[in-house]
C-alpha cells in the first residue's frame, strides 16, 4: 500500500490545501454569523423589522 492510499480524508484535505490553498470555505456565508453582536441586538433590530408603510 502506498502512502497516498493510507492517508485519511483530513490528511488528504490538508495536503491539497497546502498545495492549492483553501479555495472554498467549510461553511457558506448564510451559515455564518458575520455581523457584530452590537448591530444585531437592541432596538435597532426592532426598528429594522418595521414595514415601510408604518413609518418611523
Amino acid at each position: 500500500m502506498t502512502e497516498r492510499q493510507s492517508e485519511t480524508a483530513w490528511e488528504r484535505r490538508k495536503r491539497l490545501a497546502e498545495v492549492f490553498g483553501d479555495a472554498l470555505p467549510e461553511t457558506t456565508s448564510d451559515e455564518r454569523d458575520d455581523a457584530p453582536a452590537q448591530e444585531r441586538d437592541g432596538d435597532q433590530w426592532l426598528r429594522d423589522q418595521v414595514p415601510p408603510h408604518h413609518g418611523t
